[in-house]
This record gives C-alpha cells, sequence and structure tokens, in this order.
C-alpha cells in the first residue's frame, strides 16, 4: 500500500492551478445519461472521476477523455442500457448514488447499490428516496440495493425536505427534469456545485430557477450536443489557501473563482492570514501571530463541512483556544487522533473541537480516514519538525489532482513510496 513520505518546515513559494470541482463534475457526470452527447471541460480526474465514469460504461455509455486538455466526452445511444449500478462501482464513492434518479426518470427503473465512500457520519439516501417517492417512483431495498420504478414515468409535484442535503438535491433535480409537468423543492441545498448542475441543465433546455432555498423545475430535457466548463474546486482552494498561510513565501492560486469561498476568505482575514484577493487568483502568505477564531460547519453558505480538518491545523497554530463544532456529519473528527500522535492540543467534546496553541507539530507514522482528513495531515507534515509518514492515500487520490506535484513545484519535500 503506499504512503507519502514529508520533510517538514519547508517554505513553500510558487503557483498552484486550481482544478475543476469534484463535487461539481460528478452530478453533471450522473446527468449525461439524460443526454445523446455531451462535452465537460475543466474535469479534475481523480479516483471519483474515474469510478464515475466506470459506472456510466456499465450503464451503455461511451466516454472518451483527454487528460492533457482535462476534458471528458461522453456518448448516449440509448442502446443496451443497463440500468443497474452495481455495488462493486458504488462502495467506494457515495456519489454513485446519483444515477438514480436520471435512470429513474429516463428508463423508468433503477436498481442501485447503497453508496460507500468515506466512513464520516451515516449519510442515509432517505432524503434521496422521500423525493423520488414525492415524484411518483415505487420503491424498495433489497440485499443492499435500492429498486425504483415509475412504470408510467414520474410526475411533477410540491414538497419541501426535512432537512438540507446536497445530494438528494442533485438526485431530486436529475430526476425531476424528466418528470411530466412542474416541480417546485424547498429546503433545498444551494451550493455552487448545485448551481453548477442547473447551468450545465439550462444548455439542454430546462427552465430552472433558484431563489433562496426554493428550485423551481419546468420543461424537459431537449437531447443535442453541449459542451460544459466545470467551476473550479473551491475546498482545493480553501486546502491550499490554508496551507499557503502555514508554510508559504507566497504562494499563487489560479484558474478560482475567489466569490466561490468569500466565507472562508472572511474568516482566514480575522485570523490575521495576509492575502492579496482577485478574483481570477488569490497570493497568500505564511502568517505570522495567528488569531484564534470560533467556527461552525454549516450548508452553503455557510462554513463547508469538507474544509473543516484543515482549518484545524491552522488553528494549532493560532495563539489562544479555537473550537470548532461540526453540525454536518456526527463521525468527522477521526483526524484527531493522528494529530494528536503529532503533539497537537485537541479536545472532543460531543460534536465540537477545542484546540489550543500554539503549538509545535513533530513528525510522525499516522493514517488517513478519509479524504478530508487525509488531507490534513499533509498540511500538518508540511509545518511539522522531521518526517511525518501518512499511510492509506488511496483517500487522498479521490478528490485531490496531483497533489505531490503542485506541492513539489512549490518546493514541498514530499514523496510517494
Amino acid at each position: 500500500m503506499q504512503k507519502l513520505l514529508i520533510d517538514g518546515k519547508k517554505i513553500l513559494s510558487g503557483s498552484i492551478n486550481i482544478s475543476g470541482s469534484k463535487n461539481s463534475t460528478l452530478p453533471i457526470l450522473a446527468a449525461t445519461i439524460l443526454n445523446k452527447h455531451t462535452i465537460i471541460k475543466n474535469v479534475p480526474f481523480v479516483n471519483d472521476i474515474f469510478t464515475m465514469l466506470n459506472l456510466l460504461k456499465f450503464v451503455g455509455l461511451e466516454y472518451k477523455l483527454s487528460k492533457k486538455k482535462n476534458l471528458v466526452e461522453v456518448l448516449n445511444h440509448n442502446k443496451n442500457i443497463n440500468t443497474v449500478a452495481p455495488y462493486k462501482l458504488v462502495k467506494t464513492m457515495r456519489a454513485g448514488v446519483l444515477v438514480l434518479g436520471p435512470l429513474l426518470a429516463k428508463y423508468k427503473k433503477a436498481k442501485v447499490s447503497l453508496p460507500g465512500g468515506c466512513a464520516i457520519g451515516t449519510r442515509p439516501v432517505d432524503l434521496h428516496l422521500y423525493a423520488l417517492k414525492k415524484l411518483g417512483a415505487k420503491i424498495k431495498i433489497k440485499n443492499g440495493y435500492i429498486f425504483a420504478s415509475a412504470n408510467k414515468g414520474l410526475k411533477g409535484t410540491k414538497f419541501k425536505f426535512p432537512s438540507i442535503s446536497v445530494g438528494a438535491t442533485e438526485n431530486a433535480i436529475l430526476a425531476a427534469v424528466q418528470a411530466k409537468g412542474p416541480t417546485i423543492i424547498d429546503n433545498c441545498a444551494v451550493e455552487p456545485e448545485i448551481k453548477d448542475l442547473i447551468n450545465f441543465l439550462k444548455k439542454l433546455g430546462v427552465n430552472i430557477k433558484v431563489k433562496n432555498r426554493k428550485i423551481t423545475i419546468k420543461k424537459s430535457i431537449v437531447e443535442k450536443k453541449i459542451s460544459h466548463e466545470v467551476i473550479s474546486d473551491r475546498i482545493e482552494l480553501g486546502t491550499y489557501l490554508i496551507g499557503g498561510a502555514l508554510t508559504a513565501k507566497k504562494l499563487k492560486l489560479k484558474n478560482i473563482n475567489s466569490n466561490l469561498i468569500r466565507k472562508e476568505i472572511n474568516i482566514l482575514k480575522k485570523m490575521g492570514v495576509k492575502m492579496n484577493i482577485k478574483k481570477n487568483y488569490i497570493e497568500v502568505f505564511k502568517s505570522k501571530n495567528i488569531k484564534n477564531i470560533n467556527i461552525k460547519t454549516e450548508p452553503y453558505p455557510g462554513f463547508p463541512t469538507d474544509l473543516q480538518a484543515q482549518m484545524m491545523i491552522l488553528m494549532t497554530q493560532a495563539k489562544g483556544l479555537s473550537k470548532i463544532r461540526e453540525n454536518i456529519f456526527e463521525n468527522r473528527f477521526m483526524h484527531v487522533p493522528e494529530l494528536k500522535r503529532m503533539g497537537a492540543k485537541i479536545d472532543i467534546r460531543n460534536n465540537c473541537a477545542f484546540i489550543s496553541g500554539p503549538c509545535s507539530l513533530t513528525g510522525a507514522e499516522v493514517m488517513a480516514t478519509d479524504l478530508r482528513a487525509s488531507v490534513s495531515l499533509v498540511l500538518a507534515g508540511l509545518i511539522a519538525e522531521k518526517r511525518t509518514n501518512i499511510n492509506r492515500i488511496y483517500h487522498l487520490d479521490r478528490g485531490y489532482q496531483d497533489l505531490e506535484k503542485k506541492l513539489i513545484k512549490c518546493k514541498a519535500s514530499i514523496k510517494r513510496v
């Protein structure tokens, strides 16, 4: 099994091109089931994307990719379609369940394995199924699979989610765009990745409007050849911003839209992080005298749970006691025992982490437990004394494209073995 070796205390400098958003590309790839010819640009070639492409191939679609151009072309000839998403392709990636909505909407049936992914919480699919039932689907769960059918097609309706869910909102949209009649969904997630999916579907003639947390969908898809450029990855951007604040003489982050991370920028400013912010790039500098802060994770536009672990590393270097309240996932502090092995002073009480700083970190043998936890260990390794060995880095490869190459280019000492 591969591991990363990081020698810390190196001063980073240079520039990093931020990749396209993984969390935007995955639902858009699922949406290609609904169209005949789709070109997607700015695709991040990480393992989750390859898993989704293999799932589309299993269903019966064709794809071509160009790593050089970060481009994927997907064709659906509507022949020999297999409306099944098997366990072997869904077990490693929760986003696999997103094919449920489009398969059911277009082909009136679907059999999809209950999903896997990072072990950061239960994350049940009940809200996905709630939405599909409201649209007229018949659903049963048997032998670890979701069996869904709508023999006469889905019907537009009006409903409100009991709680906010990104994945369930995406699945509901992907199903509703083929339903008969208009659909109004309330209490939706409104992340930039969902708005990117909506902009993609608008190119196929769907009339979608978003107001506050209400999404109104009219008109069905008109199949045609379209191209779409995915937005930049705001979580990758936030990760490298924090990394730059910890270690960089000057780090320039390009290929971005800084408007997507306004909340994160404001929090970093309050902590004393020095940045030069433009719309298409941000320069960040190693910041002394980091201030402590209290934050809580929330649905967008609140602070994202996907940046909680990385922010914790910055808090270890802040003066005083910082606090993170985790409101999204009940098991998202699994990186804390590993950080404690490196000397971090962190106390967990219920869904809150209390971080005392500043403290010196020392390299150790550590284990990645999920995607964002693994990158937090990379950030910790960059500022630690001596060498850090990070095991189980396959989690990293699910969501960060060319992480070592990007950091090595900026003078980090990092090696995969």
